[in-house]
């Protein structure tokens, strides 16, 4: 019998370290489409979290064009990945590994942060800001919802 994995959380920990809501408004499409997580984390229930996780997805991605745009890497950038990527990796680990996968999700996100600020810096001195911000969002958000889909499409 092969243990369940704990890769699904590391990569939504890499998916928070570009897109801070992405990670939480992927597993709020998921469970409005009545998809459980292993996790069981009972705030992903709660319709207001739903809603408010995809609003607040779809602001971020707006807002990230922005020339007033912070950087990722500023407190309250890190603090939304810490907090996303912790409760999207406790959701998306197997059920028991819950604060595992939390942790693992939180120690991708913070690091890779800054190496996605680098990569996005570099896009937007060749590309600009708003081509360089829609590519990065194109890849961010494919990669979240793959991420939330394979796992959740695994019948554990």
């Amino acid at each position: 019998m092969k243990a369940p994995s704990l890769l699904p959380s590391v990569l939504i920990g890499g998916v928070a370290s570009a897109r801070s809501m992405t990670p939480m408004a992927a597993l709020a499409a998921a469970r409005l489409a009545h998809r459980p997580t292993p996790g069981r984390l009972f705030l992903l229930n709660h319709p207001v979290f739903k809603f408010g996780a995809l609003a607040m997805g779809v602001g971020e991605l707006l807002g990230d064009k922005m020339k007033s745009a912070p950087d990722r890497t500023v407190f309250l950038g890190l603090l939304a990945r810490v907090m996303s990527a912790g409760i999207a990796g406790a959701a998306l680990a197997p059920q028991g590994r819950e604060r595992t996968g939390a942790a693992l999700a939180v120690s991708t996100a913070v690091p890779l942060a800054y190496l996605t600020l680098n990569g996005r810096k570099r896009a937007m001195a060749r590309i600009g800001q708003t081509r360089s911000g829609l590519i990065e969002d194109a890849l961010v958000v494919s990669a979240g919802l793959a991420v939330v889909a394979l796992t959740l499409g695994v019948r554990r």
